[in-house]
């Protein structure tokens, strides 16, 4: 049995579908009961470890996401429950060592509490997620314009579907105990390439608009906590993490090429014609 954390996730949804489509028992863990296509589930949240104990019952494989303060916890109850392999979602920013950064600091203790756990482990440590495109729907909303921080600065952004892919064969293949498998799409993008193909495969004349640093600040600050706000910054404006590079990942774990931008926006059509 497979335990996924956040099944109703860019990653976690993907991983339900993998792991099912591949006959393996899943196992799927909400705040509230629901129903998971493809997995039964159990109540638990992993801000509150005390209410795993039941999730983790007869799990040999957990796919974990970063960032919750009780990790250390709960990687000791999943050593009590008798799991076997964990595969923590994690980010390039991780290997920067910088605990003054908050994203970066997130990932690093999430990294220690999973490696002193003395289970088998593997990192997936991403760049940035094509889902992140889903953000300008309120803007798509109403109209084609489309404002971006950061503007000038490439990345290979990730299909969901590629980073679940690589982690559901770390949990059902041996051969990746203690990996860490940084992985990227198969193109660097700038964000005005992206509203371009997005724009094509909407069959709109979509406009990419380049926010300045002062605006991004403002933008970014009215929607998470200035600790972020100053760790994408140190990020994408002081260059402290590069996530243009192209890797070959994806391809050598899951044995085929990533998925590009372009088929994910036709993969996710219906979500921006919603709007």
């Amino acid at each position: 049995m497979h335990l996924v954390t956040g099944p109703t996730g860019n990653v976690g949804s993907e991983l339900v579908a993998a792991l099912a489509a591949a006959g393996a028992p899943v196992r799927a863990l909400v705040r509230t009961p629901r129903e998971i296509p493809g997995a039964e589930t159990a109540v638990g949240d992993l801000d509150r470890p005390g209410t795993l104990r039941g999730a983790l019952a007869g799990v040999t494989g957990v796919f974990l996401l970063p960032g919750y303060a009780g990790l250390a916890e709960t990687m000791s109850l999943a050593v009590e429950a008798g799991v076997r392999r964990v595969v923590l979602l994690s980010s390039g920013s991780a290997a920067s060592g910088d605990l003054t950064n908050a994203v970066a600091r997130s990932m690093i203790e999430s990294e220690r509490a999973v490696r002193e756990s003395g289970l088998s482990w593997t990192f997936v440590r991403s760049g940035a997620f094509m889902s992140n495109a889903l953000r300008w729907l309120p803007q798509l909303a109403e109209g084609d314009e489309v404002r971006v921080p950061f503007p000038t600065v490439r990345t290979a952004p990730v299909d969901p579907y590629d980073i679940a892919a690589v982690a559901a064969r770390a949990l059902l293949d041996d051969g990746h105990d203690r990996a860490i498998h940084a992985v990227s799409g198969p193109q660097s993008l700038l964000p005005e390439e992206q509203v371009a193909v997005l724009g094509r495969v909407l069959g709109r004349d979509l406009r990419c608009v380049g926010l300045s640093d002062a605006e991004a600040r403002v933008e970014l600050e009215a929607a998470m906590p200035v600790a972020y706000v100053d760790a994408f910054f140190d990020f994408y404006v002081d260059g402290s993490l590069d996530e243009s590079r192209v890797l070959p990942t994806v391809e050598e774990v899951t044995g085929r090429a990533p998925r590009t931008f372009e088929r994910w926006a036709r993969d996710h059509v219906a979500a921006f014609r919603a709007r």
